[in-house]
């Protein structure tokens, strides 16, 4: 296995494993409807993950590395994976977690049509035929529908498009700073935002997003939350840095996967025959994606 090939695959397992370790927060997520603001939860999420994220970049850079980034695109990073977080907190609210899931999964098509118009990434043929047929997997679980699933169809919209632009962007800011860095910039730019919404949620006087002080376990569940997302981000971010955002785009599959499942075995949400159908059409596209990608690195291999 040559180095490019060994990348590759390095990179779609750290995102496989990202996206899937999201879906464990999102069900959690799913058991605190109503009983705080999500721009609060997403908020605490963001606190505690910036606060352990502190503490390493203290160590390992000094403490003059904890100031603000100066870079736009830094912030911008922030902002997306807000938009995110509350996108996908709200949607879980409204709709069963698989279908939430599943509506999220837009996000691959608008990250390789975001990558192709910002970084120049030349669309490979096997990336564009697994996205495709994952989405219509995507669409045979879901079924959608406005009259079914309402204007909360837009929430899971929201979190993709943000996760797609946090994604373009890891791969535009990737190098500038460590690894540790990235994540520590991205994790306090969101807290700052978060914050700010929290506060406009609160005085806008909108039901549902007044505050108040919780029971301490929402406070953990966020804590815990805040923790698995943190690590989940840093997998996404070393898949992108590794494989290339279209590369990764199919692996965001494997969080329907665990959601469908985590649905079934918390929320008593099974899906049908139908559902099961589309299950399997996605579980195809990402098996067709890694036999494409094998073979097109075994074909750049020197012959002897």
């Amino acid at each position: 296995m040559n180095a490019m090939e060994e990348s590759d695959r390095a990179g779609l397992l750290f995102a496989l494993a990202g996206f899937c370790t999201l879906s464990i927060g999102d069900a959690i997520i799913k058991g605190m409807a109503g009983e705080w603001p999500a721009t609060a939860m997403a908020a605490t999420r963001y606190i505690v993950g910036t606060l352990v994220l502190s503490v390493m970049m203290a160590r390992h850079h000094g403490l003059a590395s904890l100031a603000p980034p100066k870079s736009g695109l830094q912030w911008m990073r922030g902002i997306a994976i807000s938009c995110s977080a509350v996108g996908m907190f709200l949607a879980v609210w409204a709709m069963p977690l698989s279908e939430a899931t599943s509506i999220f999964f837009t996000q691959p098509i608008i990250t390789a049509v975001l990558a192709m118009l910002f970084l120049g990434e030349r669309a490979k043929l096997g990336t564009w035929l697994a996205t495709l047929a994952a989405s219509i997997g995507v669409f045979i679980v879901l079924r959608p529908t406005f009259e079914t699933a309402g204007w909360g169809v837009l929430l899971p919209l929201v979190g993709a498009a943000g996760m797609a632009i946090a994604i373009i962007l890891n791969r535009k800011v990737h190098g500038r700073a460590s690894v540790l860095s990235m994540q520590y910039w991205m994790s306090a730019t969101a807290m700052v935002f978060l914050i700010f919404a929290t506060a406009a949620g609160h005085f806008s006087g909108v039901e549902g997003f007044t505050m108040h002080w919780p029971d301490w376990t929402i406070i953990a569940r966020c804590a815990f939350i805040g923790c698995s997302a943190t690590l989940a981000q840093w997998l996404i971010y070393m898949g992108t840095a590794r494989a290339g955002a279209g590369t990764i785009a199919p692996m965001t599959y494997g969080q329907l996967l665990m959601a469908v499942a985590l649905g079934a075995i918390f929320f008593d949400d099974y899906p049908d025959t139908v559902a099961l159908l589309g299950a399997a059409i996605i579980i195809g596209a990402g098996l067709f994606l890694w036999w494409q990608t094998r073979v097109r690195k075994m074909k750049t291999l020197p012959t002897r």
